[in-house]
This record gives structure tokens, sequence and C-alpha cells, in this order.
């Protein structure tokens, strides 16, 4: 584990062989950062033929975490990245991050 404070953990392997993408990263993302909201898209299905897609999915996140307070959005989207390191290389294809402090979040 890193000395960082705000360094999300490495995940180890997969948490449930049989569970979809989406839930992988919807767990993934709730352990490493404990969210008080997080809504995942899967947008797949706009983006059928695109020659990315048999590469993984396309999926939309808005994430609201205290782990984001006083970080700038590089350091955010870092986080998230850390959280899904493997499934970054291998099923998701594109993952647009809005992610805000609690502080910040939309109303």
């Amino acid at each position: 584990m890193s000395d960082t404070p705000n360094a999300a953990p490495k995940p180890a392997a997969k948490l449930n062989p049989a569970a979809t993408p989406s839930v992988e990263i919807e767990a993934r993302l709730r352990a490493a950062l404990a969210p008080v909201s997080l809504s995942l898209r899967d947008d797949s299905a706009h983006h059928a033929g695109h020659s990315g897609a048999r590469e993984g999915g396309h999926y939309y996140l808005e994430i609201v975490s205290s782990r984001f307070a006083g970080l700038p959005r590089v350091s955010r989207h870092r986080l998230v990245y850390d959280a899904l390191a493997d499934l970054m290389q291998k099923g998701i294809h594109a993952l647009a991050i809005d992610a805000r402090a609690p502080d910040e979040q939309q109303k």
C-alpha cells in the first residue's frame, strides 16, 4: 500500500469472476474510494461497430467521494484509474469521468 493518503489500493484479483464489467467496475470503485454517490452508465451500445468496441466497453462515470477533496482533476482521475488498473487494459476501452468531492456535488 502506498504512503500517500489519497492513493487507491491496488486491486488484487477480480472481485467476482462471474460479474458483468459494470458490476465489477462499481464494486472496485466502491471498495477503493468509498463514494457517497456513484453512477456508471454503459454506453457501449452506442459504439457498436467502432474498432475499439471489440477491445472493451465505453462507460460514463459520475462519482462523488471525500477522497477527491482538495485534489486537481488529474489526481482524481488517477485514483479512479488505479482502482480499475487491469480493467483499463482489458475490459474498458473508454471511460469518461466526472469526479467530485462532496462539497462540489451537483444539485
